[in-house]
């Protein structure tokens, strides 16, 4: 769809910048998506454990190779040995629930497989996550929004034109709020499914 704003030369960078924020919140909720455990493995489960590496939180997959080797297993292999001890504690005292083991060189964590209550409560988790972003968006609409009135209250656009750039703030809202319940309701399927 053209933009009606980019025909308006006070407006014309307003529709770009308000869909290349709502697409950083895209981005954002997709890697939250990412690191959501479902029954499988998966090397983004660590995404969001940070260890301590010379003063600085570092990603795990960052100071090691993470790999899944099987469908319950995961593996983590330091790029230095000295962090072994650092890693396991990191991911033991996320709030993943994993009980990792070691042999002095890699890292061990098995999944356990996901009983009906931990789907329901990532699923749960996954829900607040989207409202936090869905409210990111609505931020961005206001900003858009507010925009588009400043302009119109200096005079740089007609009433019309008021009128049909907030329409078009809010349809591109609109479309990218069902972008992110349309992730959502299928994470969601991967997570319930047993």
């Amino acid at each position: 769809m053209a933009s009606a704003m980019a025909g308006i030369v006070a407006l014309k960078d307003l529709h770009q910048q308000l869909k290349t924020r709502m697409d950083k919140t895209i981005e954002d909720f997709r890697a939250n998506l990412l690191s959501t455990r479902t029954g499988r493995a998966s090397v983004h489960m660590l995404d969001q454990v940070k260890v301590d590496y010379y003063g600085t939180d570092t990603p795990v997959a960052q100071i090691a190779q993470v790999t899944t080797p099987e469908a319950q297993l995961i593996l983590v292999q330091p790029w230095e040995i000295a962090l072994v001890p650092a890693i396991e504690k990191a991911i033991r005292t996320s709030s993943l629930g994993f009980n990792p083991m070691h042999d002095g060189r890699i890292i061990r964590v098995p999944i356990p497989p996901m009983n009906e209550e931990r789907r329901r409560e990532a699923v749960k988790n996954l829900a607040g996550v989207l409202e936090g972003h869905k409210t990111s968006m609505r931020n961005i609409r206001r900003d858009g929004i507010e925009s588009v009135r400043k302009a119109m209250k200096d005079k740089l656009i007609s009433a019309d034109d008021e009128k049909r750039a907030t329409e078009e703030v809010q349809q591109l809202t609109d479309g990218q709020i069902k972008v992110l319940e349309d992730m959502f309701k299928s994470k969601e399927k991967e997570v319930m499914t047993v």
